[in-house]
């Protein structure tokens, strides 16, 4: 059976240069980093070389890049270690989009327990924050605000500029998860003018458990992890060498292959949406304006997600209904569900996640065989 992989958001495959880079290290640089003698300066030098790719790819220095487990450590990192910062402030108010990834809206329901006063954005039926809402939601005790760079299930991009330029002017900080915008469209964060930004390696090509953390020079946090003094005292733990070194060559070939994927990869998604809109009747797109380029989430009238996602992989195809971290939970999405659509609309929606491996013919497959299935179990509901 041929596999089609359309779950790009989820994971993606490592890429060459990362698994090059991933077995060499493992194999042959073996010290601990923090270590003064020639094997650990050996590994720290590979550290300090990812280092300068990661902050290559954003646009930064490589002395403000802070190494991570993953996109989960590096926002509780970001939005729990600035809350902790600034509490002796007084300022003990939190901002965040109601569609934020699952690592920020619990930190910041565990900041609430905690007596912090938290604000959620409302998005509408767009799927984006409008700064007007984010200027009305800030006060003179608001802290921080976290606000994504582009959502994992719509795929819509936030006017982060914009929104935390207003952060900013209300001297409140400003983090922004870039997890799945990252190796995907350029992400300078001088020209976003935030002062956290935390990214994930294995959403572009880089492996597991690999990450970073921007944070702006100046920008104090209270480590979220306490120990050693790795990471200049901001994270303590020994460093995964092999995979963070792996993590930077997946940022340099993201950063060098960028401008040739992102255009094709685009149009493979407008493809695949063309077809299944015209192929497939009772078919919508959720989330309007600006997306990133791999991302279509589309709700398909009196089908439940779950059923059809299920039925696709029996195919070959590989899709999600949502946040993999969300996957099998049974509830709604919060997306879809922040955004005010009726809740059938959220349990029928799927998203469409491509990568650079993705060809015409596997999104002409996937059309093909789609208006079938959802006909099946649409016979199948109207029966039960």
């Amino acid at each position: 059976m041929r596999r089609i992989y359309l779950d790009h958001n989820a994971t993606t495959p490592l890429v060459s240069p990362a698994v090059d880079r991933l077995c060499r290290v493992a194999a042959e640089v073996w010290g601990n980093p923090s270590s003064v003698h020639h094997f650990g300066q050996q590994a720290k030098a590979v550290l300090d070389g990812a280092r300068a790719s990661v902050a290559g790819l954003l646009g930064a220095e490589p002395s403000e890049v802070v190494f991570t487990g993953g996109g989960t450590d590096g926002d509780n990192a970001a939005v729990r270690g600035a809350a902790e910062a600034l509490e002796a402030s007084g300022r003990r108010h939190l901002v965040v989009s109601s569609i934020e990834h699952e690592a920020v809206l619990q930190t910041a329901r565990a900041l609430a327990r905690r007596g912090w006063q938290v604000t959620f954005l409302p998005v509408g039926a767009t799927g984006v924050v409008e700064p007007q809402v984010l200027a009305d939601a800030l006060t003179d005790d608001t802290a921080l605000v976290s606000v994504m760079h582009a959502n994992n299930e719509i795929g819509t991009l936030q006017p982060v500029a914009d929104l935390a330029a207003l952060a900013r002017a209300r001297g409140a900080l400003f983090h922004t998860d870039a997890v799945q915008t990252a190796g995907k469209l350029p992400v300078d964060v001088r020209a976003l003018g935030v002062d956290l930004l935390s990214i994930s390696a294995h959403k572009f090509g880089g492996p597991k458990g690999a990450g970073a953390l921007w944070i702006r020079r100046g920008v104090r946090l209270v480590p979220s992890t306490t120990g050693g003094r790795q990471e200049r005292n901001r994270r303590a733990g020994t460093e995964n060498v092999a995979g963070l070194a792996a993590m930077g060559a997946a940022a340099d070939y993201a950063r060098q292959s960028m401008a040739e994927i992102a255009p094709r990869v685009a149009a493979l998604r407008d493809r695949l949406e063309r077809g299944v809109l015209e192929k497939v009747p009772g078919t919508t797109v959720n989330g309007t304006g600006a997306r990133v380029p791999n991302t279509t989430n589309i709700s398909i009238d009196r089908v439940e997600s779950e059923s059809l996602l299920i039925a696709l992989d029996l195919e070959g195809v590989a899709v999600s209904s949502g946040s993999a971290c969300s996957s099998g939970t049974l509830e709604p999405s919060h997306v879809l569900k922040a955004m005010g659509f009726p809740h059938h609309r959220t349990l029928n929606s799927l998203r469409f996640s491509l990568g650079s491996s993705n060809t015409e013919e596997e999104v002409d497959h996937v059309v093909s065989v789609l208006p079938a299935l959802v006909t099946k179990l649409r016979g199948l509901a109207a029966r039960a």
